[in-house]
């Protein structure tokens, strides 16, 4: 049976290449100077087929042409010159290593690329703000994240689209794709499914793994509000909290905001606040009612936001200005929904001390990409056997700290592109596993 995908929007099938792009505009960012010819990726001599003359996508879109071939490729770390050296990187010397492997595994960790490679694996199921769009149309956004693995972290990671999307399936395929690699990195997988793919995998696997959408959000966020809170000067557990948002990021941070001793955190999802006394929750959002909502709101999502210091909002819609207007003095709203924040900046700003996005073209911007690379390093480091808690949170309080003495309300969280970032993380993380003792060196 042919796969069927959803979008924002309704269920639909793969479009034909006629039907996607005639419809779609160039996505170029505010400030883009370059042209299509500027861009110079170095697989992109090959030129696809083009039927009737059709001029291709790449010779004006220079977001095609940058992607024409894919975003990267493997590169040999060892020179193969001559025969010697062919002789030392395959047969026969090639054979004394695997040997050595075999009667002592640990050393695969010290003699191929295992301990510094992370496999990035997604379905496809929930892809950017673009829905069930399928294994081959993720596969860019995969391409991406591995590249932002080794910018930002120097860490090599590989892309993995899984063409299935039952969760004994995924778990299974992962296992055994794992002797492979040091480090999971679960992609854009839809909730609730990636709660139990997740929890299996750590389970079964004695490497890190790790749910980029719900962890590296909660982390950087955490972090965030630890800058906001101490520009206010407040302590992280004088606040309350409202997210908006029950799926995975939502979650997730609910978890590490509670773990790092926030007052009160209360979530709410399309039908209201997630409490105990609603009978139609998840088991996921029946356990987060038991760790959340102290005060025992219910309601709406409005009603949560009277009084309240944070809004965290990773769920689209959008929030009434009065609902804004209704909390404490001074508040946080943190409207992280791309591309179209829950509250937009300029009217968060009449009420909010700060404001935070998941944009970069607005200040404050709530990055994944400040979060996992360093926490990889840091796991890989050590050969972390999982990523703890207490290594999340070493992580949040490395990126705030980050801002040190130039912390104001437009700055509160560091840019992907400050070269401190990725090293404190790093640092943070391989001794918070040394600490917990989840660390094998």
């Amino acid at each position: 049976m042919a796969r069927t995908y959803q979008q924002s929007g309704g269920t639909r099938c793969p479009p034909t290449p006629h039907q996607e792009w005639s419809t779609l505009k160039p996505c170029i960012p505010k400030g883009y100077n370059k042209v299509a010819a500027e861009i110079v990726n170095p697989r992109s001599d090959s030129k696809p087929d083009q039927d009737g003359g059709a001029e291709p996508l790449d010779s004006f879109d220079p977001v095609f042409a940058l992607h024409r071939g894919g975003k990267m490729a493997v590169q040999a770390t060892v020179p193969v010159r001559d025969k010697d050296d062919l002789s030392l990187a395959y047969t026969p010397g090639v054979a004394r290593v695997c040997t050595a492997i075999a009667e002592q595994p640990e050393l695969v960790n010290d003699y191929t690329w295992k301990s510094s490679v992370v496999a990035v694996v997604t379905d496809g199921t929930a892809v950017l703000g673009l829905g069930d769009i399928g294994p081959e149309a993720s596969l860019p956004v995969m391409e991406g994240k591995a590249i932002l693995f080794k910018q930002f972290g120097g860490v090599d990671a590989v892309p993995i689209a899984l063409d299935c999307t039952d969760v004994d399936d995924i778990v299974e395929t992962v296992v055994r794709l794992a002797p492979s690699f040091g480090g999971v990195n679960l992609e854009d997988i839809s909730a609730p499914r990636c709660f139990e793919i997740e929890r299996r995998l750590q389970e079964r696997l004695d490497i890190p793994v790790f749910h980029d959408d719900q962890h590296g959000t909660a982390v950087v966020t955490l972090a965030a509000l630890r800058n906001a809170a101490r520009l206010s000067g407040r302590e992280i557990g004088q606040l309350r909290a409202v997210i908006s948002g029950a799926g995975a990021a939502g979650v997730a941070i609910a978890k590490m905001l509670v773990e790092a001793g926030i007052g009160d955190v209360a979530v709410a999802d399309r039908k209201g606040v997630v409490s105990a006394d609603r009978e139609d929750l998840t088991p996921v959002k029946r356990e987060l009612a038991g760790f959340t909502n102290k005060a025992g709101i219910s309601g709406s999502l409005e009603d949560a936001l009277a009084g309240a210091d944070v809004f965290i909002g990773v769920s689209g819609g959008t929030v009434p200005e009065e609902a804004v207007a209704s909390m404490a003095e001074g508040a946080f709203v943190f409207a992280m929904a791309n591309p179209n924040p829950e509250v937009h900046p300029e009217v968060a700003h009449k009420y909010a001390a700060v404001v935070a996005t998941g944009r970069s073209d607005f200040p404050n911007q709530i990055n994944n990409v400040l979060a996992f690379p360093g926490i990889f390093a840091g796991a890989l480091q050590v050969r972390a056997t999982r990523i703890t808690e207490g290594m999340k949170i070493a992580a949040a309080e490395a990126l705030a700290a980050v801002v040190g003495d130039d912390l104001a309300a437009d700055y509160v969280i560091p840019s992907p592109f400050d070269e401190r970032v990725a090293p404190a993380v790093t640092a943070a993380v391989a001794a918070a596993a040394r600490a917990e003792g989840v660390a094998r060196r």
